[in-house]
């Protein structure tokens, strides 16, 4: 009673506010309000058989991916761009491990937690993770680890190179960008493992197809992605 008291006091002056549109969160919510739980925009893409998944079409011919998954659509200028720009360039990496434990639970439920053995987030380069202070991916994978009760190995990849932003290039662009820059830290951790790799966002694909070609070049059983949000095509 006294620590409701107390948390109700502390609530008034330092309000918590809702990670997607930043209104404050009432007791018993956490992170996002309801009202934002309800209006996401969510893919339900596990929901599918993956021969009915739109994204996993996207590495069709290109990378061997057995789930395809994004817990939401990117769309512009709406709760989902700001919840990425909170994370990438505001500092808020409690965003992405919200939304990692609330889709981890969600993929937990449908049972497709026994289909990974170990989350590996696509890597920053040391210079722009310095900058930054963390890795947004990492965040993202440590809140999917905690929701799918897996474990999470944020240094499996290294990004050798320091690339140039993604945002205005095209897919044939992206993937010279980014088709040689990662390797696998330590091949043990994840031979003969089914490595689920994550990141924030999906546009082209071409960064996972990338990590997910190196995952199973050192030995990786099988490849699947995962990100917070998926852009159309």
């Amino acid at each position: 009673m006294l620590r409701t008291l107390w948390d109700d006091f502390v609530g008034l002056i330092y309000p918590r506010l809702c990670l997607a549109c930043q209104e404050p969160l009432i007791t018993g919510e956490n992170h996002l309000c309801t009202g934002c739980r309800a209006e996401l925009p969510y893919t339900d893409y596990h929901r599918l058989p993956p021969d009915q998944n739109p994204l996993g079409r996207r590495f069709w011919g290109k990378l061997p991916v057995r789930h395809a998954l994004s817990y939401l659509r990117f769309v512009r200028h709406g709760r989902v761009q700001h919840l990425l720009h909170e994370l990438k360039y505001q500092g808020q990496r409690d965003v992405g491990t919200a939304l990692g434990q609330l889709y981890g639970a969600e993929l937990h439920a449908a049972g497709l937690a026994a289909d990974f053995d170990l989350i590996v987030p696509v890597p920053l380069h040391p210079k722009k993770l310095a900058k930054r202070g963390y890795n947004q991916a990492a965040a993202f994978a440590t809140g999917l680890a905690e929701g799918m009760q897996l474990p999470a190995t944020p240094a499996a990849l290294r990004r050798t190179t320091n690339t140039k932003t993604q945002t205005k290039k095209n897919r044939a662009e992206r993937w010279e960008n980014v088709a040689t820059v990662f390797e696998v830290e330590n091949p043990t951790t994840v031979v003969g493992k089914r490595v689920l790799v994550v990141d924030d966002v999906l546009t082209t694909g071409a960064t996972l197809e990338a990590c997910g070609a190196v995952l199973l070049a050192a030995g990786a059983a099988e490849v699947s992605i995962a990100t917070i949000a998926c852009a159309d095509r």
